[in-house]
């Protein structure tokens, strides 16, 4: 049986993430609703992608100065 790999706040932790949820949701409910989230389940590490592979999704040029330089000055 593999066991799902899952990052789970401690309960401190949790209150902590659902009282900034609390805080800022008049402002901005869509970060709040995603922390609250975050709060009551964890992360799921199965999910998650990198940071290298998000940028490549948009467009962007790797960060390891593979890509050519730009005549942006």
């Amino acid at each position: 049986m593999e066991t799902a790999m899952r990052i789970v706040f401690d309960p401190a932790e949790q209150n902590a993430l659902r009282a900034d949820a609390r805080e800022m949701a008049d402002c901005d409910p869509q970060i709040a609703y995603i922390m609250e989230r975050l709060a009551g389940e964890g992360v799921d590490l199965e999910r998650v992608t990198s940071w290298e592979d998000l940028r490549e999704n948009l467009g962007q040029p790797p960060l390891d100065g593979s890509a050519p330089a730009s005549d942006v000055a």
